[in-house]
C-alpha cells in the first residue's frame, strides 16, 4: 500500500491555507536526501514556512515537497523527501498532524497485507477493528 503521508500533507496544506493560516513543515534534518538550508537546523529539526507568500513553485508531490524560497535574502531551491517530513501544522495555533514512522506505507509488522493486523505476537502494533 502506498504511503498516506503525501495525501495528508496536501490536504492539511489546503485546509491551513483556506483558513488564512501559515503552513509550516517540521523536517527531520538528518534525512540523507534532504536538500535545504541546513544552517537553520536546530536539534536535528528544520522548520519551513511553505505559505504561498513565502515560497514559489510549490510542488507537494508523492516523493518530495519542492519549492523555491529566500533564506537570509538568498534564493534557494528546497527539496524535502516526503519521509523526512515529521509534521505539518499552522503556525498560529499549532493545528495539524504529526507523522510517525509507520505512516511510510510499509507493510504491517506481521507481514500480512489484508489490513486485519492479526498477529500472535504480544508486541504487535495496535490496529483498528469494526465494532458493531
Amino acid at each position: 500500500m502506498t504511503s498516506s503521508r503525501p495525501y495528508l500533507i496536501r490536504a492539511l496544506y489546503d485546509w491551513i491555507v483556506d483558513n488564512g493560516l501559515t503552513p509550516y513543515l517540521l523536517v527531520d534534518a538528518d534525512h540523507s536526501e534532504l536538500q535545504a538550508p541546513l544552517e537553520y537546523v536546530d536539534n536535528g529539526r528544520l522548520v519551513l514556512n511553505i505559505s504561498p507568500r513565502a515560497v514559489r513553485d510549490l510542488d507537494l508531490g508523492m516523493e518530495a515537497v519542492f519549492f523555491s524560497g529566500r533564506f537570509a535574502g538568498e534564493p534557494r531551491d528546497v527539496w524535502v523527501p516526503t519521509p523526512a517530513i515529521t509534521a505539518i501544522y499552522a503556525r498560529e495555533n499549532g493545528q495539524g498532524m504529526l507523522f510517525s514512522d509507520s505512516d511510510d506505507g510499509a507493510p504491517p509488522p506481521d507481514g500480512s497485507s489484508d489490513g486485519s493486523g492479526d498477529s500472535s505476537s504480544p508486541d504487535s502494533r495496535p490496529h483498528l477493528r469494526v465494532v458493531k
